[in-house]
């Protein structure tokens, strides 16, 4: 059935894209806010309306290459089809739902890499996977945490030199200040890298339906509508996982929270640069590590480090798994009712 020419399915898939983007943002609101919250540098409510606000505007900064990497650089574009897109989402989505519900910071963007392959994997087999962008995005997994935590590091060292003779009063007042510049920057990372894996998902589904001649770009309506909805989820905030990720892994201070932010922003603006769609929630929690051994070893709680490292381990399969699942359901309702 058509709606003006256009698919009720279509219109369907672009909804539930919207609803994972949506996710996305209540997940991954922590990534954004959990250090300016923790160092009480601002309330959740107003930390959220500011990350949101930089969410909304990173389509302004950043081109379109992580987009594309996930449009047609993990699957092949030709084996796109309505219930791979569906089950790539719902994959993503359970996920998601299930990690926000026991406040574990997992990485929604590696959901949904997991939920194209296992959807994917479920149709076509491995002829079906781009290798060459599955391997950098497996890259982004380790580099990501561990450039946040290198550079995160550098910058308590650099920022500890430069203030040895301040005052704690002075410090923490400047830092204070910083901390809105390094928080906004993250959140412009973050709207940068993470909106556009949704972007991509509505392009190459657009493209598979054969609109915009079947060449596959990003329109913009898809752009600002996805970086809205991005938003839109950072506004309603993912409080567990703030709790999680500001307080349970290592005690911020200001100073500490502008490095941890200031750390991972850098890396998201270089990886959303290249095309790799990395996950901030690996980013800022490496860059969080860092900071609390910059002190001492004994300062980060490497239990809920580690619990957090197993979550990732398992994102990509355990989503993949239920994509496929998801998948499955799909072509079977197709050949009972199509």
């Amino acid at each position: 059935m058509d709606i003006g020419g256009v698919s009720l399915i279509l219109i369907f898939l672009v909804i539930v894209a919207l609803a994972f983007d949506f996710l996305n943002g209540l997940h991954d609101a922590a990534n954004s806010i959990a250090t300016i919250v923790s160092t009480r540098v601002l309330s959740p409510r107003a930390a959220v309306v500011w990350a949101a606000f930089f969410n909304f505007i990173a389509f302004l900064f950043f081109g379109l290459h992580v987009a594309n990497t996930v449009g047609k650089g993990i699957i092949s574009a030709d084996i796109i089809s309505d219930a791979v897109i569906f089950g790539a989402l719902g994959g993503a989505i359970t996920w998601n739902i299930v990690t926000w519900l026991a406040g574990i910071p997992s990485s929604s963007s590696h959901a949904l890499i997991g939920g194209l392959l296992g959807a994917g994997l479920a149709k076509a087999g491995f002829g079906g996977v781009i290798w060459p962008g599955v391997l950098k995005t497996v890259a982004g997994i380790v580099v990501s945490p561990a450039l946040g935590f290198t550079l995160a590091l550098v910058l308590v060292l650099i920022v500890s030199w430069a203030f040895v003779k301040a005052t704690p009063a002075l410090a923490d007042s400047t830092f204070r200040k910083l901390q809105f510049v390094s928080a906004a920057a993250f959140s412009l990372g973050h709207g940068g890298n993470d909106a556009q894996k949704t972007m991509g998902v509505i392009a190459v589904l657009l493209y598979a339906h054969g609109y915009y001649g079947g060449e596959f770009h990003v329109p913009f309506w898809v752009v600002i509508t996805c970086q809205a909805a991005l938003g839109l989820g950072t506004l309603f905030g993912g409080w567990r996982i703030v709790h999680t990720m500001g307080s349970k892994i290592t005690r911020l201070t200001p100073q500490q929270g502008f490095c941890a932010e200031t750390g991972g922003a850098i890396t998201i603006f270089l990886a959303t640069h290249i095309g790799v769609p990395i996950s901030t929630t690996h980013t800022i929690t490496g860059a969080i590590v860092g900071v609390g051994a910059s002190r001492r070893l004994s300062a980060v709680r490497w239990n809920v480090a580690g619990r957090i490292v197993w979550a990732w381990v398992i994102t990509l399969p355990a989503s993949g798994i239920i994509a496929a699942l998801f998948y499955a359901g799909a072509r079977l309702l197709d050949r009972t009712f199509g």
